[in-house]
């Protein structure tokens, strides 16, 4: 079995990923999200993805839990309650977090509005009425449920009151600073200036958020903050998105120079409620979630404003918190990042936002490669497994046709992109000097805490695939590896692993050296 004792490694991962040190880390978590395999399909195509993902060396499932799913439309008498929402609404993510345990593999669930209409403040904003200001209150009993239900001591109401698998790791919010998933992001004073208020209301949703969990026994467990969006603009209006650094900042009533708000600035802003923030001391296990797409750009490319948070400039994320932390005292400092979402949109079939298939194999196995290489940054999360079918409503040539994701490893039709392969088995390949190359790469199919063996192979123009050097032996928990070796432009290297028993053979994708 892949995946053996998962709680420990996570406690393993979060040890090493802080303080922050020179150097990369010894881990990186392997972690994939597909709710509509995993949370809207059959129990069939739960259990098929589940065991692609085992396949694949996946060592945890990120899972949203939507609110709005869950609580039924009329408001319960006692919304702390799990029985009250009645048992059926539980039933897909009761399955999952059974059939996860069943493989050792860990749950994150990540819990977020969109809630029922009265979870949320009333507007005559028609269009975002949906997002409009989640009651904190609300929230509050809403993850003081969902602590009741996975705290691994509840019996499941219909499936022979059989007791469900505690769940251990929580993200407190999908996006906030986008306004798909929260609105208003910004709205205009009387003065007239325009005021971002989606980290006032996010601020009240951590602190409620954190309290839920702490009063239902999972203090002790991975809590994720944040779960930001990269990019966005300057405050401009209910629904744009604002900067993720800016909306870090604002949080925690800083300005752009990390100076405390004051006067009417302040007042605005609610900056007399920030102490309340302090709850989060309690909680053992704090990460920053954070969501670094680079869109079709490769993940060596930066974003040219400073507030915005790519792979390339993922070292921008761990700087400012541990400034906040300073200035404030109300994050630990030395956070661990959790890279929550990542991946790449393919052309086919996205003729409008994907990349060639050939770059996502060659972005996902960098950016992964970045990720390990920074030793805040302890997990990464491929979003997704398969695509998503298109929506056929709308003329196939559109744009509103390819809405939906196609990022998979697979295709809708389930077959396999180069992707997959390169996922299995990530390679990597960066100059060190004169002649010389680090090469890098992860056997992530193969059994945790398992030792391997990789050989370096090289094809020179012309020629034939050859064994270069001694055999790389793979003495890390999770599969990891690294070596220098010379190389010259032109010669086409990738890395091979062989079975024990010599009856399976895997190869990771080619690079030729420049």
């Amino acid at each position: 079995m892949r995946y053996r004792l998962a709680g420990t490694l996570l406690a393993c991962a979060i040890a090493l990923a802080a303080p922050a040190g020179a150097g990369a880390s010894e881990y990186l978590l392997s972690v994939m999200q597909d709710d509509n395999q995993l949370v809207y399909g059959t129990g069939a195509q739960r259990e098929f993805a589940l065991d692609g993902m085992q396949g694949l060396g996946v060592d945890a499932v990120r899972v949203t839990v939507l609110w709005e799913v869950v609580a039924p439309a009329r408001k319960p008498r006692d919304t702390t309650d799990p029985r009250r929402y009645g048992a059926a609404r539980w039933d897909r993510y009761d399955e999952l977090v059974k059939s996860a345990a069943r493989r050792g593999m860990a749950v994150y669930f990540d819990v977020t509005a969109p809630g029922p209409r009265w979870a949320h403040e009333r507007t005559r904003d028609r269009a975002n009425r949906r997002t409009w200001i989640p009651k904190s209150r609300e929230w509050y009993r809403f993850i003081r449920a969902l602590g009741k239900r996975y705290s691994g001591v509840y019996r499941d109401e219909n499936a022979g009151r059989e007791t469900l698998p505690r769940v251990a790791w929580w993200g407190l919010f999908n996006e906030p600073n986008q306004g798909g998933w929260l609105t208003p992001q910004a709205i205009k004073t009387k003065r007239g200036k325009v005021l971002p208020v989606s980290p006032i209301i996010y601020r009240s949703l951590m602190i409620e958020g954190a309290r839920g969990l702490i009063s239902t026994g999972h203090a002790d467990d991975l809590v994720v903050l944040g779960e930001t969006a990269p990019l966005g603009v300057a405050p401009q209006g209910a629904r744009r998105p604002l900067r993720p650094a800016l909306f870090i900042r604002e949080i925690f009533c800083l300005d752009g120079k990390l100076r405390p708000f004051r006067g009417e600035a302040a007042r605005l802003r609610g900056c007399d409620k920030v102490k309340r923030l302090s709850v989060l001391s309690k909680l053992s296990r704090l990460t920053w979630g954070h969501h670094p797409y680079t869109k079709n750009l490769s993940p060596t490319t930066r974003h040219p404003h400073r507030d915005s948070i790519s792979m390339a400039s993922i070292r921008r994320l761990p700087v400012l918190l541990d400034k906040i932390a300073k200035r404030t005292g109300l994050l630990p400092q030395g956070m661990p990042i959790l890279l929550t979402e990542f991946g790449y949109e393919t052309d086919p079939p996205d003729p409008f936002n994907g990349v060639s298939e050939k770059d996502q194999a060659e972005y996902l196995n960098l950016g992964d490669y970045i990720a390990f290489k920074n030793p805040r940054v302890f997990a990464n999360t491929q979003f997704q497994l398969f695509d998503v079918p298109p929506q056929t409503q709308f003329p196939r040539n559109s744009r509103q046709y390819w809405f939906t994701f196609q990022s998979g490893l697979f295709r809708a039709d389930g077959s396999a992109k180069p992707s997959a392969h390169a996922y299995m088995m990530p390679f990597e390949v960066r100059p060190a000097g004169g002649n010389r190359h680090l090469f890098w790469g992860q056997v992530r199919f193969t059994p945790n805490g398992a030792k391997q063996t990789v050989y370096l192979q090289a094809k020179a123009p012309g020629g034939d695939w050859q064994n270069v050097g001694e055999p790389v032996s793979v003495d890390n928990h999770l599969g990891f590896w690294e070596v220098t070796r010379e190389s010259f432009p032109g010669v086409t290297w990738r890395a091979a692993w062989v079975s024990a028993d010599g009856a399976d053979l895997k190869l990771s994708r080619e690079i030729t050296t420049k």
